[in-house]
C-alpha cells in the first residue's frame, strides 16, 4: 500500500513538473509576444488571438479593423498611401462587439487613429462580450484568468516548443519552410502576411464575373434566400451600432475614426431586393441612421464607397457578392487618402439616395 502510494505521488509531483515546465517554457518563449516584443517571432492567422499579442508587442499610431472585406489589406500598403504606422486589427466574421471591444484596447495602446471597415451585418445580435466564446477579454486585458490560460495552455506549449526548436541554427531555414505545411499556428516570419494574399497571387482566377454571379445565382436561390436575412433586426443592429460604435467614439474624443461603408458588390443590395426585400429595408435605414449619426461627431470622417459604379458594377473585381479584390482595396486606401467618397455632414443621405437608385435600376444578365 505504502509502495503504491509512493508511486501515486511520484507520478502526481512528475506531471506537476511538467505542467510547470510547459508553463515556465511558454512564458521565456511568449509566442503571442504578450510579455516582451521578440526579434524571432513568427505569427499567426488566428486573429482573434494574435490581436492581443498585437496589441502589445508592435508600435503603431493606427489601428485598422474590419471583418474578411478588410483582411487581406497589408499594413506596410496602409502606412505607404496614409503615411500611418498601422496594426491590421481585422477579423473575419466579427461582430462589432468584438471589434469595439478589441479597438478600446489599441487606443488604451496609443492609437490616435481608427480605420474601421464598418460592414452592416457586424451589427446582428451575438453575445455579450464578456461572455463571448470565440474572444477572450482576459487575455487582452491581461488579467490573472487570461495569463493562466495562455501559460498554461498545452497548445501554446506545443507553438513555443516548435519556436525553440526553429531557433536552433541548423533547423531554422527548414523548420521556417515547413512551418507551413505543419499543424502549428505561429508559421508566418512577417507581421505584414497576417492574413494577407500572397503577392503572387492569381487575383483573375478567383475574382472575376463568373464566381460573383454563381454566388448571387446561389444565395438567391428559394432554399437558401431566407438566410440573405438571418440576424438582421433594425431595432437590435441599432442598439449594437449605439452601444459599440458611438459611445466608443464618444468616449475617445481625441481619436481621429476614418470610418467607410466598404464597396459590396452591386449583386449583394440585388439579391435583397429580389428575395429579401424586407432585409434591404433594414439595411438601409441603418445605413441611414450610420449616416446620420456619425457625420455629426466631430472625431469621425464617413466615407462610403458603396454606390461607385465603376467599381461596384464590374463584376470582375468581386469573388462573390461582397468580397473585392486587393486592386479594389489599393483604391480604398487612395479614396481613404483623397477623401473624394466623404459622406457630406449637410447631406448625410446623398449617397445612400445614389445607391438606392442603382439597386431599382440594376438588371442582373443571367
Amino acid at each position: 500500500m505504502q509502495g503504491a502510494f509512493t508511486q501515486l505521488k511520484r507520478l502526481l509531483l512528475a506531471g506537476i513538473a511538467c505542467v510547470l515546465g510547459a508553463a515556465l517554457l511558454t512564458y521565456a518563449v511568449d509566442p503571442l509576444q504578450l510579455f516582451r516584443p521578440s526579434r524571432l517571432a513568427f505569427y499567426s492567422d488566428d486573429t482573434r488571438v494574435q490581436n492581443a499579442g498585437l496589441i502589445r508587442s508592435q508600435s503603431f499610431d493606427t489601428a485598422f479593423m474590419g471583418t474578411s472585406l478588410a483582411i487581406h489589406f497589408r499594413q506596410s500598403d496602409i502606412d505607404r498611401a496614409l503615411g500611418t504606422r498601422s496594426l491590421k486589427l481585422a477579423m473575419t466574421g466579427s461582430n462589432s462587439r468584438q471589434q469595439g471591444f478589441v479597438l478600446e484596447q489599441a487606443i488604451d495602446r496609443g492609437a490616435k487613429r481608427v480605420i474601421w471597415a464598418m460592414d452592416d451585418f457586424i451589427f446582428v445580435d451575438a453575445a455579450d462580450i464578456e461572455t463571448d466564446p470565440y474572444l477572450s477579454v482576459d487575455l487582452y486585458r491581461g488579467t490573472a484568468k487570461g495569463i493562466a490560460s495562455y501559460l498554461f495552455s498545452a497548445a501554446m506549449a506545443k507553438e513555443s516548443l516548435f519556436a525553440l526548436l526553429r531557433s536552433v541554427p541548423p533547423l531554422q531555414e527548414p523548420l521556417t519552410r515547413a512551418a507551413p505545411y505543419l499543424p502549428v499556428k505561429f508559421a508566418l516570419a512577417d507581421v505584414d502576411d497576417i492574413y494577407a494574399l500572397p503577392r503572387d497571387f492569381d487575383v483573375a482566377r478567383d475574382y472575376n464575373a463568373k464566381k460573383a454571379l454563381a454566388a448571387f445565382a446561389y444565395i438567391t436561390s428559394p432554399v437558401r434566400s431566407r438566410f440573405l436575412g438571418e440576424g438582421y433586426s433594425y431595432e437590435a443592429m441599432v442598439r449594437h451600432f449605439e452601444h459599440d460604435a458611438v459611445d466608443l467614439i464618444a468616449r475617445h474624443p481625441d481619436v481621429t475614426f476614418d470610418i467607410y461603408l466598404p464597396p459590396y458588390s452591386i449583386l449583394q443590395f440585388v439579391a435583397m431586393r429580389e428575395a429579401s426585400p424586407e432585409t434591404l429595408k433594414i439595411v438601409t435605414d441603418l445605413t441611414a441612421r450610420i449616416a446620420e449619426r456619425l457625420t455629426q461627431l466631430p472625431n469621425v470622417r464617413l466615407h462610403d464607397f458603396r454606390a461607385i459604379k465603376a467599381v461596384t458594377h464590374d463584376l470582375d473585381n468581386y469573388s462573390d457578392v461582397i468580397h473585392h479584390s486587393p486592386k479594389v482595396d489599393a483604391m480604398v486606401l487612395q479614396w481613404l487618402r483623397s477623401s473624394e467618397y466623404r459622406v457630406d455632414p449637410n447631406a448625410p443621405l446623398a449617397s445612400l439616395n445614389e445607391l438606392k437608385k442603382q439597386v431599382e435600376a440594376y438588371r442582373v444578365e443571367r
